[in-house]
């Protein structure tokens, strides 16, 4: 049986999953064998599918976050968090493996007590410009936190830049534009922007685009490819009296419950509309897209807006207080941008500027550095 070299923990969101998952690939590559990597997640979130899509044991814990507010869901999750914290020093000590890695969520704090307790190795990996709470515990007790910001506050900080999955990093948008569209059933000859809120949606963005689109329903010159999430779409049923479409004559207006080829939707879009999470920013950074940002004004220490702070800095996004996104601003924002010549591919280099392509393996150098051998 091949010994666990490094045990990935944490989850709850892609967002937290998909750096994780490339730096288990780059590990791989660097001469790592595929099971003696294995992560530590939640029975219900993102990870139960990504994980083992991907070829890796996903071991669940019990449990949930908890909520924000004191209620009687909150002590049972308080009662959770024991109960997963005892199974994941459980499985900590079972493994022993030579470095625990952690991500953040819910589920990376029973692996970083483990890692404390059975003094394992331990490197922390951050993806927002200010860290969560899960990442800020561990990080007192990590050999090093592997960051893409340098206002996380973690100490042992060592700035890698965020990994992003292998599929983004092989984009060319020059190249890979037009198949792209193809695959996507885009236009090949219109301005192209993609909408999206991550898997479950956001109301906010949704709302106003679909306010802007019905609007804007003449435009000739314009496809507009929005991702709805789950929830919203579960919501409003499949077709909404907002929809519009006029073809040739029209806006083209594409509406889909969820999008799992985000690689095609970058390569073609000119412009993006989305939340500012950490793997978001990284993504259009790599790709190289200009974007209009509405960070979730709920996130942990508004990490979303720090995290869209360099592109803004550098002109490749347009940042929107989420209780200013409406239908107007929206219009007013991609009127100003389309109707300065020019702006979009100025946009799109300078995100492609602030793209870390080594980000997974400097990442994975740094947790190679630091793990156990003996």
């Amino acid at each position: 049986m091949t010994r666990t070299f490094a045990c990935i923990a944490g989850g709850g969101t892609a967002g937290h999953l998909i750096p994780g998952l490339a730096v288990a690939e780059a590990l791989i590559e660097g001469g790592r064998e595929r099971d003696s990597i294995c992560f530590i997640g939640g029975r219900r979130g993102p990870e139960t599918t990504m994980v083992p899509g991907a070829g890796f044991e996903l071991i669940g814990l019990p449990g949930r976050g908890i909520p924000r507010t004191v209620s009687v869901a909150s002590i049972k999750a308080a009662w959770g968090i024991v109960r997963g914290v005892v199974s994941g020093v459980g499985i900590i000590r079972r493994l022993r493996p030579q470095v625990v890695v952690i991500l953040g969520g819910y589920a990376a704090v029973p692996a970083a007590v483990g890692a404390i307790i059975w003094r394992i190795p331990m490197v922390v990996m951050e993806q927002n410009a200010r860290a969560g709470a899960a990442n800020t515990l561990a990080g007192r007790f990590a050999r090093a936190s592997a960051v893409a910001f340098s206002t996380t506050g973690l100490p042992r900080a060592v700035m890698t830049g965020n990994p992003v999955r292998p599929e983004i990093l092989q984009i060319d948008r020059h190249r890979d534009r037009d198949d792209a569209r193809r695959e996507l059933g885009l236009p090949l000859d219109r301005i192209v922007i993609a909408a999206f809120g991550g898997s479950l949606g956001s109301r906010r963005i949704n709302q106003a685009v679909e306010g802007w689109v019905g609007r804007w329903s003449t435009r000739s010159d314009l496809a507009v490819h929005h991702v709805i999430g789950a929830r919203d779409w579960d919501a409003a049923g499949e077709s909404p009296s907002s929809e519009v479409n006029g073809g040739a004559t029209g806006i083209d207006y594409q509406r889909v419950r969820y999008e799992n080829r985000i690689p095609q939707m970058l390569a073609a879009a000119d412009l993006v509309i989305s939340r500012a999470g950490g793997s978001t920013v990284a993504e259009l950074a790599i790709v190289g897209v200009g974007s209009i940002l509405v960070p979730l004004p709920i996130a942990t220490r508004d990490h979303q807006t720090a995290n869209a702070e360099p592109l803004v800095a550098l002109g490749a996004a347009v940042a929107v207080p989420d209780a200013e996104f409406d239908s107007d601003r929206l219009i007013a924002e991609v009127s100003a941008l389309l109707d300065a010549p020019g702006k979009l591919t100025v946009m799109a280099s300078a995100a492609r500027s602030l793209g870390q392509r080594d980000a997974a393996n400097r990442v994975a150098a740094l947790i190679e550095e630091h793990a156990r051998h003996d």
